[in-house]
């Protein structure tokens, strides 16, 4: 019924030439014939030429409302003005009233219903009522056929009103539906587009940070194994671990992806795991100092604390990456008032050499009052006494519109961290330090837009 339907939504002049052709088929004979009284052959002729302007442009009562109504309109005034006598085909008048009002503008429909109103006195008076042959006493009877003539010209305007209404509702509900689904398509590909993101984040972090310290332990290895062999079987071992832990993670990442039932719920990493995150960095040979200060106020949501445990993990990777050889670490978590400060340093010279001619730039999400410098926090020193370790690149920097750092040719750690720090609406900042080494910053607040 639902593909009928919409054939002959599709299909309107079809239809409504049928029926047209229908109801002419129905009229045409009782309008020439005059209901068997007898006419003259000329009389006969002017009925037909009049039903068939009146019926046939029923074809186009819904394509063509207006030019229908009013061909019908002057058909009827000219049979008035003529003496026609009405016939079975003026059944188009009450129909084209329904039309205009369901499928007209509505200027034409009040126009029609006012004319059908106007043309019901006027057929009355002129073929029903003679005022010099009969008597007021029979002018009752004439209001009273005004009346029901009234009565089917308003009930057919209403019946087409009723339609009209549905009709626009109904389309106002198709329109609706459309923009929602428009809405939900544009949702659905802006959260893929979120995931992927999100995946590419967490298979960078996980992907470098586990081959930095496989490369690393691999040289160390290679280089000490002529004059120490026994140290080659402690870096095997330490190079077994870091893959395996490695290989756990893609597996429980990709057991997410595939939404299967027996997938790794394995908890993410917080800041509880920074501890044994140290541990396989030292592991490579890397010295990091780790310092806390401050209290917790409240504790960060999940997705602030893998935030922060993929910040930390990140500046790590960079320094075994870039800082070169007999490389002082230090990781520095300071809680105050608002949230959570952040800042990975170290003194070697591979990062600041590297971005020497490509200075790594004051990411976006930084205001701009204070895009040029990185927040300024007291860092312990290695010897337990607070040095102010003001974390400043050597100049303002630009930053690409993609959010990725202007000049340099990958970028892609810190574009995924100021992703990451964004989305719980904290600020970062990266750059190389003025006595030598490569600083990282970030503020992750307590609560989340």
């Amino acid at each position: 019924m639902h593909s009928i339907y919409d054939w002959f939504s599709r299909h309107r002049f079809a239809v409504d030439f049928v029926l047209m052709s229908v109801l002419g088929l129905m009229v045409m004979p009782f309008s020439i014939a005059d209901g068997g009284y007898r006419r003259t052959g000329l009389e006969m002729l002017v009925a037909g030429v009049f039903a068939t302007a009146l019926i046939f442009p029923l074809a186009w009562r819904r394509t063509r409302t207006v030019m229908a109504g009013s061909i019908i309109a002057g058909v009827a005034v000219l049979q008035w003005a003529l003496n026609v006598e009405p016939m079975a085909a003026n059944i188009s008048v009450p129909l084209i009233v329904y039309a205009l009002a369901a499928f007209g503008p509505r200027w034409a429909s009040l126009s029609g219903l006012g004319l059908a109103m106007l043309g019901s006195i006027m057929l009355v008076t002129r073929y029903f009522y003679e005022l010099t042959m009969v008597s007021l006493a029979d002018l009752p009877y004439t209001i009273v056929l005004i009346l029901m003539v009234w009565v089917l010209i308003l009930f057919s305007w209403t019946a087409g009103d009723l339609t009209r209404t549905k009709r626009l509702r109904e389309q106002a509900l198709s329109e609706r539906a459309h923009r929602l689904e428009i809405e939900a398509q544009h949702e659905r590909e802006l959260a893929a587009s979120d995931e992927r993101a999100h995946i590419a984040r967490e298979m960078h972090d996980i992907v470098a940070h586990s081959l930095s310290v496989i490369i690393t332990q691999a040289d160390g290895a290679r280089y000490a194994a002529v004059a120490t062999p026994e140290i080659a079987p402690q870096t095997l071992a330490t190079i077994a671990a870091t893959g395996r832990s490695s290989l756990q993670e893609m597996r429980r990442l990709l057991g997410v992806l595939r939404g299967g039932d027996e997938a790794s719920t394995r908890p993410l990493p917080g800041l509880a795991d920074i501890d044994e995150l140290l541990l396989g960095t030292r592991a490579t040979g890397l010295p990091v100092e780790f310092t806390v200060t401050g209290t917790a106020r409240r504790q960060l949501p999940p997705g602030a604390e893998l935030t922060a445990y993929r910040m930390v993990q990140e500046g790590l990777t960079n320094v075994m990456k870039h800082a070169g050889p007999n490389v002082q670490s230090a990781v520095h978590l300071a809680w105050n008032a608002r949230g959570l400060d952040i800042t990975v340093r170290d003194d070697g010279r591979g990062a600041t050499a590297a971005l020497s001619t490509n200075p790594v730039s004051v990411l976006p999400t930084r205001p701009p009052a204070i895009s040029a410098q990185v927040r300024n926090d007291v860092v312990p020193h290695a010897g337990g006494q607070p040095t102010t370790g003001a974390l400043k690149t050597a100049s303002p920097q630009t930053v690409s519109p993609s959010g990725a750092p202007s000049g340099t040719s990958g970028g892609n750690g810190l574009r995924g961290m100021a992703e990451r720090v964004k989305l719980y609406d904290g600020n970062l900042s990266a750059g190389p330090l003025p006595g030598g080494g490569f600083g990282i910053n970030a503020f992750i607040p307590y609560t989340e837009q």
